[in-house]
């Protein structure tokens, strides 16, 4: 992974968000300080224009350049994560079996756990096999929170 450039620190419903830009492209979205130079540029200004709509229930989907580093195996299991619909949800299984390998359902959790661009790339939208709201790395109350939200504006 290349050094961070640049991020921005944004409010939200959840807290703080940190942005990142790498490269020109959006690398990471956490609830956590990241290393890298505090600023501003186009990019992070449009993400987090994006992340405000997309929280006042008027955003669906992200335009944004995204630059998520991982293995091959994460790398599929966050494109299934990005075509769930907004304010629906899939299970471990599905997106397993969306990324090539059903049966790798634990290995899905792990690629959630180290997602690095929250909400945009939704792992929030992964539940178990019955339904239940499973781990999710920014907490469980964030997790209800995203997906009420989506719920309250489908």
């Amino acid at each position: 992974m290349n050094e961070l450039t640049i991020f921005a620190a944004v409010p939200s419903p959840l807290g703080t968000l940190y942005l990142c830009e790498e490269d020109g492209a959006l690398s990471r979205i956490s609830c956590d300080c990241p290393d890298g130079t505090e600023g501003t540029s186009p990019l992070l200004r449009e993400a987090a224009k994006q992340l405000d709509e997309y929280f006042l229930g008027e955003r669906k989907d992200f335009d944004l350049p995204l630059a998520a580093h991982g293995t091959p195996f994460q790398m599929r299991v966050w494109q299934a994560l990005r075509a769930i619909p907004y304010g629906e949800t899939r299970t471990y299984a599905q997106i397993a079996a969306a990324a090539g390998s059903p049966k790798a359902f634990r290995a899905v959790g792990q690629a959630n756990h180290v997602n690095p661009l929250m909400i945009v790339v939704p792992c929030h939208r992964v539940v178990g096999a019955d339904g239940s709201l499973t781990g999710y790395a920014y907490g469980m109350e964030n997790k209800k929170k995203l997906l009420a939200l989506e719920k309250a504006h489908r």
